[in-house]
């Protein structure tokens, strides 16, 4: 199994030096986020994950959970690592001080949040959710209901999940059949089966909130009639202890390609009570406040798989020895050349190097949108931050989960046949990773989100605020000779976008199908420009550093080299997506459906 080294020098490159971290946290109120307390908290949370919660990755894969009776068993280690957790007080992070956080930004605790994950993904997940649900509840939840439920789900003592999908039913949500009935107390009582609850049922916290979509008879048919309630497992009084077991049940656990070592569920709501968060029929609107917590969480998935399996690859190529190097002996006192002077291992590994280190710069990017929007007083400078994140936000879920999974798959191909081999762990991040692709809505669900709500239904606004700050830096450092290499390929494809944008729009205008013939390329395409972008502005800081006569040379030669690598071997691929949407939609609908036979 790969050992697991949280990137601390790439992460505080990111967060200080591209980003400034520290202006902005200062600027937003953050007072308590300085620098020294910034790097406290990442060198705690690297020794957690690379010494508790690393080792758990392959035991979890091999135990995976186990069902009795409606009672979830996690495996060896899970549940004293939680408590570890816990007790750490890295659950409260960037929760609300008024209900026992410490009240630090949400770009602080997505970068802890790759480290988690990329140490191992099945027990990161555990936690993971419930700041979706305490989103969900401090946005939409009446007073009551935060001093009810917030307190215990801050402090790691209960989590929660999200409860969407049923067995007819997973991404038209409006087919939804699971029912709430108003009762005489102002309650709902809720009765249906949600299916693939992640940690909907396990032994590592006292109680589990669960936030589940569900219809009031007499509602709306179709999404309009969809409202949102918080149905913990266990009933909570007003004060927030525990009452009476409420009518929530595990009817079983998925038997599943990975995560196995977090419990997948079934999960059956059988006259449960339930809270109405919101109000009726509004549920979808509450829900989106949970969902795109969830998918800027996902893409940080894929940055943390590409970090692991590059890792792992990298370790690997080393100090495998096999044949010689075509340009020369590189190892002339052993059998054969480690694999690493190979110019396919390089490309594999370098692939995952640009991927792990650009994803996570567009990340932690995504997330200080976020602090804006908690923090920042300038309300157009907030709504500036909301517009670029709607953009990037369906961008870098799919892009970043689609590439980690890529990486995965380099892991697996650096190793050879022993990739493809349990004891080395390369071929479980490959099954771990997968499911990013799918879950909080699949790379198709996320391009038409992208190209037919956003672009299209804004007639292409949505991009400008974006496309503003890629032109101010490019016409910032067109004159310098150094920045020419990474500042005229973003030019030429950030016109190209513009063009693409514009063609698809006229198509659409005749044949509705053109946008979903086109929106994953379209997606792809943008994913790869704006990853050109955060590595072209990461080159910048690594020149100037270098410039400055910085001690640490090799780190920001590297970054250069990484840099080059990413725009002359990977923004290409862009173009490959261009063509596609060039060539139409009209090649995917000739086959009629009864002609599809095998």
């Amino acid at each position: 199994m790969p050992e697991y080294k949280a990137p601390i020098r790439d992460v505080k490159f990111v967060m200080q030096e591209l980003l400034e971290c520290e202006a902005h946290y200062q600027h937003l109120g953050y007072q308590d986020a300085t620098l020294d307390m910034v790097d406290a908290i990442i060198g705690e949370a690297a020794k957690l994950t690379e010494e508790v919660v690393a080792p758990l990755n392959q035991i979890g894969d091999q135990q995976g959970c186990t069902w009795k009776d409606g009672v979830v068993t996690t495996p060896d280690g899970f549940k004293e690592a939680y408590a570890q957790y816990v007790e750490g007080g890295w659950p409260t992070l960037s929760q609300s001080e008024a209900f026992g956080g410490q009240g630090l930004p949400h770009s602080l605790n997505i970068s802890i949040a790759e480290l988690f994950s990329s140490a191992n993904h099945s027990f990161a997940m555990y936690p993971g959710l419930s700041h979706g649900a305490l989103a969900t509840i401090e946005a939409h939840g009446t007073e009551a209901q935060k001093q009810q439920f917030m307190p215990n789900l801050v402090d790691g003592k209960w989590t929660g999940t999200m409860c969407l999908t049923e067995p007819h039913c997973g991404t038209d949500l409006g087919m939804l059949r699971t029912k709430a009935e108003l009762q005489t107390d102002g309650t709902y009582s809720l009765s249906g089966t949600k299916i693939f609850i992640s940690a909907g049922e396990h032994d590592l916290s006292d109680n589990i909130v669960h936030i589940v979509i569900a219809r009031i008879p007499g509602s709306p048919e179709g999404n309009k009639g969809i409202s949102l309630f918080i149905v913990p497992k266990f009933n909570v009084n007003e004060d927030g202890t525990i009452a009476d077991r409420n009518g929530v049940n595990c009817g079983s656990i998925e038997h599943k390609m990975g995560i196995n070592g977090n419990a997948t569920c079934v999960i059956n709501f059988d006259g449960a009570t339930g809270h109405l968060i919101g109000e009726p029929n509004r549920g979808l609107k509450c829900m989106f406040t949970f969902m795109n917590a969830a998918r800027i969480g996902v893409a940080n998935e894929g940055v943390a798989a590409a970090e692991a399996s590059f890792q792992g690859a990298l370790a690997y190529a080393k100090d495998r020895l096999q044949m010689r190097s075509i340009s020369g002996v590189k190892n002339p006192n052993g059998p054969a050349d480690p694999i690493i002077v190979h110019p396919d291992v390089r490309r594999m590994l370098l692939t995952q190097k640009s991927i792990a280190e650009g994803g996570r710069a567009l990340v932690s990017y995504l997330a200080q949108l976020v602090d804006i929007g908690h923090a920042e007083k300038d309300e157009t400078v907030k709504a500036d931050a909301e517009t670029k994140l709607a953009l990037l936000t369906p961008i870098a879920k799919a892009f970043l989960s689609e590439l980690g999974f890529e990486c995965t798959s380099h892991g697996v191909q650096v190793f050879g046949g022993h990739g493809f081999i349990k004891e080395w762990g390369m071929e479980q991040l490959m099954r771990d990773t997968k499911i990013s692709c799918l879950y909080e809505g699949t790379t198709g669900i996320q391009a038409l989100d992208l190209l037919a709500r956003k672009i299209i239904g804004t007639q292409g606004e949505v991009l400008k605020p974006f496309s503003k700050d890629v032109t101010v830096f490019c016409q910032q450092n067109m004159d310098n000779p150094a920045m020419a290499e990474f500042i005229k390929p973003i030019m030429a494809y950030a016109k190209e976008w513009h063009e693409l944008t514009v063609l698809i729009g006229g198509k659409a205008m005749k044949n509705p199908d053109e946008i979903g013939g086109a929106s994953v390329d379209y997606l792809m395409y943008a994913g790869y420009v704006t990853l050109a972008f955060f590595w072209a502005k990461m080159a910048k800081v690594a020149q100037d550093k270098l410039a400055a006569g910085t001690t640490e040379t090799a780190f920001y030669e590297a970054k250069i080299k990484t840099a080059q690598f990413y725009m002359q071997r990977m923004l290409p691929r862009a173009k490959g997506h261009a063509a596609c949407i060039q060539n139409g939609v009209d090649s995917m609908m000739a086959l009629d459906s009864e002609h599809f036979v095998f």
